[in-house]
């Protein structure tokens, strides 16, 4: 075998072992790094050098911005606002609770941006309420788990700015916008497999819909909402960059948090900021030790050689498109979801804008649902065991629960991988799409 073989078996058998292992990933993707580059010769001078080019980004200062954001957020008390608006649109359906806790989640993750943090603030308090209403408590830990990943979707996300540097510059503008239509298909797929299963157990209904009850809960909750819209706007009408208008956000919602919902003290902000911290901590690690691995998988030609093989197997777009999507199923179910992004998208992207026609901002949703559903999956599901703990349920038996909503999340990905406008429509309407090369 030639040096290159040699490295490449290096790199990708030392990372799947490690992996297999349960290494903490930063520290399987950096070690498989350097031993990449020592079986090639290589001074490892570079890996410091790349490890801080990779993560001196403008771009990338959106992250701890919106990590910071969510975390004010979650902790100023909005849950119950949300909640509440939410009960005041779709409460009155059969299975109410449950369509309660899908349109609270689509509200609190274009705030937290989390899909972790989404099952724990909002399960904490859905799931008992469920419960004591006589709904099953793992069909309430299902609905929670699977509804929280429409804030992955939903902006203001920061793996979509993961994604966009990652890939090259995509507008995170466009990638914004792009999330909303998609993010409201999994909740409408989700709520209809809800009816379906509260009809057949006979789940109750909530109160009548009421004009009034609507306009004074959604006049409590829209401090919450104008973050989102602060955000939104300003990037999509060029008034400010991501990464400012995520900084005006975080102000923002420390003065929501602090002195208008009132529910968190200053102590309680610094308790937020440390856990921030601990927060960045990770991700900043990961993206920096991806940069040498990435850095190694150009050098070695790795994205080529793989288009390459899953070219082989077939010309046929459509069945390519499957491929991707089921590679990134299988990555989700082993891997986090920061990783799968920096990772895969130099390997695969090519291959889906070449070879399948797709629009790199497509490509880009395709990515964060088919890791939203991983979360969702064992052994590595961490949502799943989130919601298993605030629950209390045991995981075996949630994940049964959960099986008719994974096929409502498979929909809601096949409309977003075949059907370019599930994606796209939005930001053309609005003006922030910007065309990408593929």
């Amino acid at each position: 075998m030639d040096v290159n073989t040699v490295a490449i078996a290096v790199l990708l058998g030392t990372f799947a072992i490690m992996i297999f292992l349960r290494f903490p990933i930063a520290y399987a993707v950096g070690l498989a790094s350097v031993f990449c580059l020592m079986s090639m010769g290589n001074s490892l001078n570079a890996v410091c050098r790349l490890m801080v080019k990779g993560i001196s980004s403008f771009s990338l200062m959106a992250v701890p911005f919106f990590i910071t954001m969510g975390v004010l957020m979650g902790k100023g008390g909005i849950s119950d606002k949300l909640i509440a608006l939410a009960n005041a649109c779709v409460g009155w359906m059969r299975g109410g609770l449950a369509m309660v806790n899908i349109v609270a989640s689509y509200f609190f993750g274009g705030i937290s941006g989390s899909a972790s943090a989404d099952t724990a603030s909002i399960g904490s308090i859905m799931i008992p309420m469920m419960v004591d209403q006589g709904y099953d408590p793992d069909f309430s830990t299902a609905v929670t788990i699977t509804s929280s990943c429409e804030g992955l979707l939903v902006p203001p996300s920061h793996n979509m700015v993961i994604y966009a540097t990652t890939a090259g510059g995509i507008s995170v503008g466009s990638l914004f916008l792009a999330g909303y239509l998609p993010g409201a298909l999994l909740a409408a797929s989700l709520m209809i497999g809800s009816y379906i299963i509260s009809v057949k157990r006979n789940y109750p209904k909530g109160d009548k819909f009421n004009v009034i009850n609507f306009i004074k809960q959604l006049g409590t909750s829209i401090w919450a909402l104008l973050a989102i819209v602060i955000v939104i706007i300003g990037v999509v009408a060029g008034w400010f960059t991501a990464t400012e208008s995520a900084a005006i956000a975080v102000i923002y919602s420390l003065i929501v948090s602090v002195f208008v919902y009132k529910g968190v003290d200053w102590k309680g902000v610094w308790r937020a900021l440390d856990e921030c911290v601990s927060t960045l901590a990770i991700v900043l690690i990961l993206i920096a030790t991806s940069a040498v691995f990435g850095d190694c998988l150009t050098k070695l030609h790795v994205p080529d050689l793989a288009a390459q093989a899953i070219v082989g197997l077939t010309d046929n777009k459509y069945i390519l498109i499957i491929l991707l999507n089921i590679i990134l199923l299988v990555l989700g179910m082993i891997m986090d979801m920061a990783p799968i992004i920096l990772i895969a998208t130099p390997i695969l992207l090519p291959v889906a804008t070449q070879y399948c026609g797709l629009d790199p901002i497509q490509f880009g949703i395709m990515v964060v649902l088919n890791c939203g559903i991983g979360l969702l999956t064992p052994p590595v599901g961490a949502v799943l065991f989130i919601g298993s703990a605030v629950a209390k349920r045991p995981m075996e038996k949630v994940v049964k629960a959960t099986l008719p909503f994974y096929i409502c999340m498979i929909i809601t990905l096949l409309l977003v991988s075949f059907v370019p406008d599930v994606s796209l429509i939005v930001p053309k309407l609005l003006g922030g799409y910007v065309p990408q090369l593929g």
